[in-house]
């Protein structure tokens, strides 16, 4: 379900009877389109998220963790100016439309009390946050900013009046007498999803498909079915996420049209957070990793063009004999050779007298030719030693590069910075002008209890990875590694673990591997004396000896059991 105005409205409902009355203590931007306003409330703070990105605008509750930028943006600091200490007075609805208007109240340094209304609208690709001055309707400032040149209808800019976006002439659902919806439901030979949508304010194509599945199952208790929809939305809303097999859906009742798994939640905030959750984090992992991204697949690109440039020098020097045999034999008949020609046929001693073709550069003399074939003899027999030294170090930088790929496929927004930090260090990434005072939280590996209770530990970097392996492990722990592919470090806090705990970890170092997505991952497992560290090697980078393998699919559903288990 798209986050619509039915969606917005039992929203509204829920937040009005959490945070009425609350008084904001902080405020945060943590990524480009969202405020995180924590209001603290019958004594409890919450986090109210106000999303207006492009793909997943929203507002709600949320549980998760936001890393905050070193530099406040802007618009949180005029946020802070006119909303820190104030007391929210109201959350409303515009119609049934996707436009909340958070009414605030706060007395000014002059001790004058202000209203101040932060305004979200949920418009896709055109959602804002907008802070007006609720006396004068004037914008104190937007989350984007909009000229007239980019929207010929309304400006979004600090000092211009605040223009409602356009309204919908459809009523209200919530609000529509008994008589204008018998009327709209009898003008229609077929009740559809596209039809109710283009009567009714607000109604996303989701719930006009069910709503109609709805009134055509019961034909002649239309007005019924109608009465009861709305009145489940408005006072017994059950928060259900449906997993179809093509996608999944977040509606606040469990809807017949949607086919598939259905999970229920406390709250709409709480669903949300489900739905959103990893989605939303992987756009932002994309976005704030992107520079890293680019940069690690240039140096990846870069050392393979390299393997493949010294391999074919090192299939060159298994003609190096060649070169030396030409030179000799120009310098033996260097008589025979004529000045400015292309090419020489000469008697081949080394194959009883047989003429051999010879290439020759016409702008050198015989001598020089001679001389040229010798010199890329010398030069490949010298390639010889250290082609094979260029190679093995270019393919552990490719090894390397790749880890560091896979990591930020499965990095949340938290571990983006650290493996900045550990790029910086490797010298691939430039330092950029942070602070010095403020320092980097070393984060630490994920945890997660198999099924009897053993504690399991994962790297979710590769500074994490030399930590866990070479520090934090005891030489009787077992360590775990996807086979011959870049992946985290795995290590059982136990000796002798069960044969069952050893397979649900060899999913955790299958799942946190580049081989995620495959059907049969293979995992070397053995205990951490038998892992080393070669001196100089890349961050993350062992060898080990004596492992035990084993084959597993990476199953997500058994990570989401294993991190919520409890130690025994």
């Amino acid at each position: 379900m798209s986050f619509d105005g039915v969606f917005t409205h039992a929203m509204v409902s829920e937040l009005s009877e959490t945070l009425a009355t609350g008084r904001i203590s902080k405020i945060h931007q943590p990524y480009e389109n969202e405020i995180i306003l924590v209001i603290r409330t019958k004594g409890k703070n919450h986090k109210l998220l106000l999303s207006a990105h492009p793909s997943y605008a929203r507002v709600q509750l949320t549980e998760i963790a936001y890393a905050n930028p070193d530099t406040p943006p802007n618009f949180v600091m005029m946020l802070r100016k006119f909303l820190e200490g104030a007391i929210l007075e109201q959350i409303h609805q515009v119609d049934n439309d996707r436009v909340i208007h958070f009414t605030f109240a706060k007395r000014d340094e002059l001790g004058d009390l202000q209203n101040i209304v932060l305004i979200v609208e949920l418009m896709g690709r055109h959602s804002t946050v907008v802070l007006i001055n609720k006396e004068n309707g004037k914008i104190l400032d937007a989350i984007k900013h909009i000229g007239s040149s980019q929207n010929s209808y309304r400006s979004l800019l600090p000092g211009m009046e605040y223009i409602d976006p356009p309204k919908q002439d459809q009523p209200n659902p919530f609000l529509v007498s008994k008589e204008k919806v018998f009327e709209i439901l009898s003008m229609t030979s077929e009740i559809n999803g596209k039809y109710l949508q283009s009567q009714f304010q607000g109604l996303g194509r989701d719930t006009a498909d069910e709503l109609a599945l709805r009134l055509n199952e019961r034909p002649n208790e239309k007005m019924l079915v109608w009465q009861s929809f709305w009145s489940s939305l408005t006072s017994d809303i059950s928060p259900t996420l449906t997993f179809t097999e093509k996608k999944e859906y977040f509606t606040p009742l469990p809807f017949n049209s949607l086919v598939g798994k259905q999970q229920n939640f406390e709250n709409l905030s709480e669903l949300l957070d489900a739905f959103y959750g990893g989605k939303a984090e992987k756009d932002r992992v994309k976005q704030q990793g992107g520079e890293l991204i680019h940069k690690i697949e240039n140096e990846l690109k870069r050392n393979q063009s390299k393997v493949v440039k010294l391999k074919q020098t090192l299939a060159d020097t298994e003609h190096a004999e060649n070169y030396r045999r030409d030179g000799e034999l120009l310098t033996t008949f260097m008589t025979q050779v004529p000045k400015g020609a292309e090419f020489v046929e000469l008697p081949n001693y080394y194959e009883e007298d047989q003429l051999l073709k010879i290439k020759l550069n016409p702008a050198l003399t015989p001598n020089q030719n001679a001389q040229k074939y010798f010199q890329k003899y010398q030069k490949l027999k010298n390639a010889v030693k250290v082609v094979h030294g260029q190679i093995e170090q270019a393919n552990q930088e490719i090894s390397y590069l790749e880890s560091v790929l896979s990591q930020l496929e499965i990095a949340g927004p938290m571990d983006i910075e650290m493996i900045r930090e550990e790029l910086i260090e490797q010298g691939y990434v430039k330092k950029r002008g942070v602070k010095k005072h403020k320092q980097l939280k070393k984060s630490k590996p994920e945890e997660f209890y198999s099924s009897d209770g053993s504690l399991i530990l994962v790297g979710r970097n590769n500074l994490q990875n030399d930590q866990l392996t070479l520090r934090t492990a005891k030489k009787t722990d077992i360590w775990l590694h996807a086979k011959d592919i870049p992946g985290s470090h795995v290590i059982i806090k136990d000796p002798e673990p069960s044969e069952k705990t050893l397979l649900e970890a060899a999913n955790l170092a299958a799942y946190y591997s580049k081989y995620r997505l495959s059907a049969q991952v293979p995992v070397d497992y053995v205990q951490v004396k038998h892992v080393h560290k070669p001196n100089g090697a890349k961050p993350g980078y062992v060898i080990y000896e004596n492992q035990k393998t084993l084959y597993v699919t990476p199953d997500e559903k058994l990570l989401e059991i294993l991190k919520t288990n409890k130690p025994y």
